[in-house]
């Protein structure tokens, strides 16, 4: 994921977690040469950029819906009720 180039303001957090899962995250952590900081900053940011995609994903779609579709019927109902359910 690309960094910003200016400067980020950093504030620190307290975290507690179970001490066996610390242990598994410290491994993955050293797996993927990283700390258990960035390596928890990475996946949550990882997750807001998710969340940010679906709400606009969300907005879009929204907005196509108030729009509405164009389907050729320039308003008008062409059909009946009957027409629709017609049995052969």
């Amino acid at each position: 994921m690309k960094k910003s180039k200016r400067k980020m303001e950093i504030q620190n957090i307290t975290l507690s977690l179970p001490k066996d899962l610390l242990q598994k995250i410290k491994h993955i952590a050293i797996d993927r040469q990283t700390s258990v900081s960035g390596l928890l900053t990475e996946t949550l940011e990882e997750i807001v950029r998710k969340e940010d995609l679906y709400e606009r994903a969300k907005l879009r779609h929204i907005s196509i819906l108030e729009k509405g579709f164009d389907l050729g019927t320039e308003g008008k109902i062409t059909w009946s009720r009957d027409d629709l359910y017609e049995r052969q």
